[in-house]
């Protein structure tokens, strides 16, 4: 049983690139998806930015911490979900083309790990890289493209 056919190790490479092509296409798309979120963050932090400093939704208030104290904490929470965003579309962006040019392996499979934490997209291709970047196959695959 060691010893393969031909074919079958031909089918292999062919089933193996073809997967590794559509991961490198998923983690575009997953990049996209995270611009897309840069977006939303920006867009939803102006409609706060004018809720919180316009006068007059705050001139009825009685007690609590003063709407620019909110708006500074509210901010600080923008700011980290965009570095976080933004990272995560980078590191999306430089995965997909590693695994395109069959390079640094071990980088695509630590963000496709990542990846498994955004529900749920994130999480099928973060299942699915670690399918397939742990094949002996794209393993062998990976190895003869460093050479």
């Amino acid at each position: 049983m060691t010893n393969l056919p031909p074919t079958l190790s031909s089918d292999q490479q062919v089933k193996d690139a073809e997967h590794l092509n559509l991961l490198s296409i998923f983690y575009f798309i997953l990049a996209g998806f995270g611009a897309l979120g840069i977006g939303f963050v920006a867009v939803h932090f102006a409609f706060m930015r004018a809720m919180f400093t316009n006068p007059d939704m705050w001139k009825d208030q009685k007690g609590g911490p003063p709407p620019e104290f909110v708006m500074d904490l509210i901010m600080w929470v923008y700011a980290f979900a965009f570095v976080v965003i933004v990272i995560g579309t980078v590191l999306n962006v430089l995965a997909g083309i590693f695994i395109r040019k069959r390079r640094h392996r071990m980088f695509s499979l630590v963000v496709g790990a990542l990846n498994c934490l955004h529900v749920p997209f994130g999480t099928i291709l973060g299942v699915f890289t670690i399918m397939v970047l742990t094949r002996d196959s794209v393993r062998r695959l990976y190895d003869a493209s460093s050479r």
